[in-house]
């Protein structure tokens, strides 16, 4: 655990920690059916939708800091976020007629009215998709089409691209911006700030609003498995459990929220993704907690926050730490604070943890997790006290876990508990194909669990290109390819970078009769996605390995390219 000054019961819980994960208890977690349990006391979950247990514990800190600008210090207290976001769900049902299981889509970088976003969408009864805010207008208007949205909100920047996407998919559907201080509303978009601001609101029109936990609370996009991105349906019960799970004493990694403390977490990873909006701002906010924003990562401004805010939590993904520990402008003044750093998004070296904790001169936990958007996200973690950097953690409470293969020690990773997604939105037989009859994910992870029930990921089954800990679906990149008027067919690889871990890499069939150069095809897709999933290298070929049934054999192109 981190330096800290204990108190009895600290120590007293400390040592449970202990004794409940050592190799002795561990034996137990087998079942006969070689399934692992989680080490952790089964939880009951409560029988909520997300924004009531979010406000549960308000009355504890109404007053505390919920969320805060990095940058502009710009910021929030629980009680205020309370009311903005209820201001703005009883305008979403007045002025923007949304109704019970509506879409509304946020495409803004990280801030505190991300929050009001979020939480005043599912108070109005809405679902809540979330869209990248640095996607071209193709990337928009195809989640447009599939989402359905009837409202979309966006920030500056983000508005061009939005009208675009609507352009493009021939929608006519409301922009709210919100407005940066030293700019105009744009033109054509209603204003965030007036809607959550408001005076005299009629809190009646929320009396309305019908939803339960099985209800759909977000549905965020994910590329699954295989194939283009696909919505997650994840359940106000999905992410109910979810938090909970991460409160049990055992894997607790914050301090309870009290009077005379709160613990400080950073908000440097996307919101859009799950891991940002379920672990860091939900349930975070849930926990009282001070979330602290930053709009996108930039070394000064992490490193500034890092230090004025004196983080206590920090969640990151392999860049992230990679950076903390390389970067001379870290030191341990900046950790000072530092109680535990959580990682997940993709496996991490040992060396990269290590030069992280050489930094810092006290004692603070590093753990790493594991976990996927149609988990809502977090299956598996550390448990504080481990010294373990290797391992992604035991299943966490009402999660089990298993390997499908010969031995049932390494294969594809399957889980199975409360915060298993509903499905995949629209597509029954995308959702078929990836959780079984008797409710197993299947995670397209290799994976290995150990005699304690402890997973370590060895490789991806699945064909996702991991760039900078972003997942790139190579189909995506594949369906553009082909828009091309000279290309016939493609397939994309991820090909290994020393910078950024993988990149894409296109291998090209050209029409009969087509003549482009390599950086013409890059140039077409660079337009038409965002910059991490950029082709980096063009291979023209006469045609494509394939197997009888027509499946493109990437396996010999890895071989032979």
């Amino acid at each position: 655990m981190a330096a800290r000054n204990l108190s009895k019961k600290a120590q007293r819980l400390l040592t449970s920690r202990s004794i409940l994960l050592s190799s002795r208890k561990q034996s137990s977690v087998w079942t006969a059916d070689n399934i692992a349990k989680s080490p952790h006391r089964d939880i009951e979950i409560p029988n909520r939708v997300i924004t009531e247990h979010i406000w549960e514990n308000m009355g504890r800190w109404p007053d505390k800091t919920a969320v805060v600008c990095g940058i502009t210090n710009r910021s929030y207290t629980f009680h205020e976020l309370y009311k903005y976001s209820r201001n703005f769900a009883a305008k979403l049902r007045t002025q923007m007629k949304i109704r019970d299981g509506d879409a509304v889509c946020l495409m803004m970088s990280n801030s505190p009215e991300y929050a009001i976003g979020v939480l005043g969408a599912l108070e109005a009864g809405a679902a809540v998709t979330t869209a990248n805010p640095i996607y071209t207008p193709y990337e928009v208007e195809r989640q447009i089409k599939q989402a359905d949205p009837k409202v979309l909100i966006g920030v500056p920047d983000s508005v061009p691209v939005l009208k675009e996407a609507l352009r493009l998919a021939k929608r006519d559907i409301p922009i709210i911006a919100l407005k940066n201080p030293d700019s105009i509303l744009p033109e054509k978009t209603i204003s965030f700030q007036e809607l959550f601001l408001a005076d005299n609101v009629d809190y009646s029109v929320l009396k309305d609003v019908s939803r339960t936990p099985e209800d759909v609370a977000l549905f965020p996009y994910s590329s699954g498995t295989t194939g283009l991105p696909k919505g997650v349906e994840l359940t106000n019960r999905n992410l109910v459990a979810n938090c909970v799970q991460q409160d049990v004493e055992t894997m607790r990694v914050y301090e309870e929220t009290t009077k005379s403390n709160q613990d400080v977490t950073l908000g440097v990873l996307p919101f859009y993704h799950i891991y940002g909006l379920s672990v860091v701002l939900l349930h975070k906010l849930s926990a009282g907690l001070k979330v602290v924003t930053l709009p996108k990562f930039q070394p000064n401004t992490f490193v500034d926050a890092m230090k004025n805010y004196k983080i206590n939590l920090l969640c990151a993904a392999p860049p992230l730490v990679l950076f903390l520990g390389s970067y001379p402008g870290i030191t341990e003044e900046h950790l000072a604070s530092v109680k535990t750093i959580t990682c997940g998004a993709a496996p991490l070296p040992r060396t990269d943890v290590i030069r992280v904790l050489e930094k810092v001169k006290h004692d603070m936990d590093f753990l790493q997790l594991y976990g996927l958007t149609e988990v809502s996200p977090l299956a598996t973690c550390m448990p504080p006290g481990s010294k373990d950097y290797t391992k992604a953690g035991y299943g966490i409470s009402n999660t089990e876990l298993r390997v499908v293969d010969q031995d049932q020690r390494l294969g594809e990773l399957h889980i199975r508990g409360p915060q298993v997604m509903k499905g995949y939105r629209n597509n029954p037989e995308a959702t078929k194909a990836v959780i079984t009859e008797d409710g197993w994910f299947k995670t397209g992870d290799l994976a290995s669990l150990d005699e304690n029930g402890a997973v370590t990921i060895s490789d991806r089954l699945k064909e996702l290109i991991k760039v900078k800990g972003y997942q790139v679906p190579p189909a995506e990149l594949e369906n553009v390819l082909k828009e091309h008027p000279d290309i016939i067919d493609a397939a994309v690889l991820g090909i290994p970078d020393p910078r950024l871990g993988e990149v894409p890499k296109a291998f090209v069939v050209l029409k009969e009769g087509g003549k482009i150069q390599a950086n013409e095809v890059t140039s077409f897709v660079s337009e038409r996605v965002a910059e991490y999933k950029r082709i980096k290298d063009v291979v023209f070929l006469d045609a494509l390995p394939k197997n009888p049934s027509g499946k493109i054999l990437k396996r010999v192109l890895r071989e032979q390219y």
